[in-house]
């Protein structure tokens, strides 16, 4: 059961939202699909779930090996499949969190949204937050 005073970080990752989803739609329905994912995500920081939100480019570079010894050019993973935006949300639980994700407009057009809560702490022991921050400000923004 979800805390609701206790808020926690979560990633919505988008995949799938290429231009070719939408290219069926006039440039009428065009507009009212971005008018509808603009209000949603200002509905979202206006109520101080969302903290931010940015589409990604599609070039990449994957860097691997001891040193950075290769770097590769990419994208590297199916198109539809690849990341192409986020958004932070501070909300109560993975289920707010879902239920924001499952309002996205982006949905009825084939997007992807994957959910994933911000961990305070890596598995391997490395140093996820800024010297002098406890996890208590970090959590809070």
């Amino acid at each position: 059961m979800e805390n609701p005073t206790t808020r926690a970080h979560y990633m919505l990752f988008f995949r799938n939202t290429g231009p070719e989803n939408y290219q069926h739609l006039s440039p009428e329905q065009r507009q009212e699909v971005v008018t509808r994912w603009n209000d949603w995500f200002e509905g979202l920081l206006a109520q101080g779930k969302a903290l931010e939100g940015q589409p990604l480019e599609m070039e990449a570079r994957l860097v691997s090996g001891p040193g950075g010894s290769r770097v590769t050019d990419g994208p590297f993973i199916e198109g539809k499949e690849a990341i192409a935006g986020y958004v932070t949300l501070l909300v109560g639980g993975i289920d707010e969190a879902v239920e924001i994700a499952r309002r996205h407009p982006g949905l009825a057009f084939g997007m992807k949204i994957e959910v994933r809560q911000m961990t305070p702490d890596c598995h391997l022991g490395v140093n996820t937050r800024a010297r002098g921050r406890s996890t208590q400000e970090v959590s809070a923004g």
